[in-house]
């Protein structure tokens, strides 16, 4: 009877681990999102003629979305048949314990039972030759009541627990058939871009000297605005460089009242030589901004909420034309009409610039300059301290293809740098 008793307070529930869905369950919702968001730029460019460059890319984007969808519901659907064979093992485990728990009780019903024939409580407590043993039959008594009461609540909760398993198994069973179904949609969609990504490139085939010549027309535009782009960032360094300097001369002077005017002048001319002009020389304060903005690599959010990439940044054939080299500094997004341009991170805005009838705002965040190209409705002026997220302006219409788009470029000091590794992944 003791070693019984003993066993069942030994004896602990067994439960199934359940897994975490919820990351799954978020990269599932930005999808669908990115998936509605650039099926609604096809609707629109499909109106428009002069768009059908862009309506290739923002196409290229949209296989690429579902097919990332679908790996994402095979995922799903993997976790769901795992969750489902944890939940029969599980279920397995709690029948075979339910069973084992049935028996012991059954027999520990039974001992009880063969003592009360033998003795009654009162008289095996009462029979005590001493009050040490009579407190000691009391216990035993009061553990065998426990044992027996915890071991029936033990045996309803097991059986509570096995229900609540086969109804977890027939939800899950529900969820796999929704996913197998809403993943047939996905790649009859996936078959159908990608129909129609053939045929818009036949017709592209057809046009190909037309646009080439737009391209090229638009690659030199490009390169004016860069060049404009790139001295108005060296002019910003040359500003932040004589500003630091006429501080440090002043701090210089003030420190050398001794009248070595020499050596003063001697000091400044060593220093200015040894520092580069392309360099931007940062205060203290600036230096935390930089190491916030470098800690931020690969985080930083893009500078519209939503849209698609329809040019990348690099050298590289252009994907529908490859007679044409594109050249880069930034990455091109096409988005709809009155999308707000928001500063990828705290800075202070060093130019609001009109280059060949496109608005440029520019914004430094230490020796790093993010560029916004084709802005309208400027909501900055040059000095202002703007914060993350902070909206600049709205992404204007590009009136080549009636289409909105915002070119957007990363610059550290006087070089620029790939942005696609800086900003988060979408």
């Amino acid at each position: 009877m003791w070693v019984i008793i003993l066993g069942l307070c030994a004896y602990s529930p067994v439960y199934g681990q359940k897994k975490s869905s919820s990351q799954l369950k978020q990269e599932k919702q930005k999808l669908e999102k990115e998936i509605a968001n650039t099926q609604s730029l096809l609707k629109k460019t499909e109106k428009n003629q002069q768009a059908s460059l862009q309506q290739a890319a923002v196409l290229r984007q949209q296989i690429n979305n579902r097919e990332k969808y679908i790996t994402t519901l095979n995922n799903e659907i993997l976790q769901i048949e795992v969750q489902q064979e944890d939940n029969q093992q599980t279920i397995n485990t709690l029948q075979k314990k339910l069973e084992y728990m049935k028996t012991d009780y059954a027999q520990m019903v039974y001992m009880a039972y063969r003592h009360r024939r033998l003795m009654d409580k009162i008289t095996f407590i009462l029979a005590a030759d001493n009050f040490r043993q009579m407190f000691h039959r009391l216990r035993y008594y009061a553990m065998i009541s426990k044992s027996m009461h915890d071991q029936v609540a033990q045996i309803n909760s097991t059986r509570d627990e096995l229900q609540q398993k086969n109804e977890e198994i027939i939800q899950l069973k529900g969820q796999k058939l929704n996913v197998l179904s809403g993943k047939e949609r996905e790649i009859k969609q996936l078959e159908k871009d990608r129909h129609q990504k053939t045929k818009n490139a036949e017709a592209l085939k057809k046009k190909s000297q037309q646009l080439s010549a737009e391209l090229k027309k638009k690659q030199q535009e490009r390169k004016k605005i860069d060049a404009a782009i790139q001295a108005a960032i060296k002019a910003e360094i040359a500003a932040a460089n004589a500003k630091s300097s006429k501080g440090s001369a002043a701090k210089t002077g003030s420190a050398s009242s001794s009248g070595k005017s020499s050596t003063t002048t001697a000091s400044a001319s060593s220093g200015t030589s040894a520092r580069s002009s392309a360099t931007i020389t940062l205060t203290p304060e600036e230096k935390s901004l930089n190491n916030s903005f470098i800690n931020n690599k690969g985080s930083l959010p893009w500078p519209v909420a939503k849209g698609a990439k329809v040019g990348d940044y690099g050298n590289y054939p252009h994907p529908d034309v490859p007679s044409v080299t594109v050249e880069s500094h930034g990455i091109d997004i096409m988005t709809e009409a009155g999308t707000p341009v928001r500063a990828i991170f705290q800075g202070e805005v060093t130019a609001v610039l009109d280059i060949m009838g496109s608005k440029v705002v520019m914004i430094r965040h230490g020796e790093y300059i993010s560029v916004y190209q084709n802005v309208t409705g400027v909501k900055v002026k040059k000095g202002d301290k703007v914060t993350t997220k902070q909206t600049i302006g709205t992404v204007a219409k590009n009136s080549a293809t009636n289409t909105y788009e915002l070119h957007f470029e990363l610059w550290k000091n006087d070089a620029h740098v790939n942005p696609n590794s800086w900003l988060a992944r979408r």
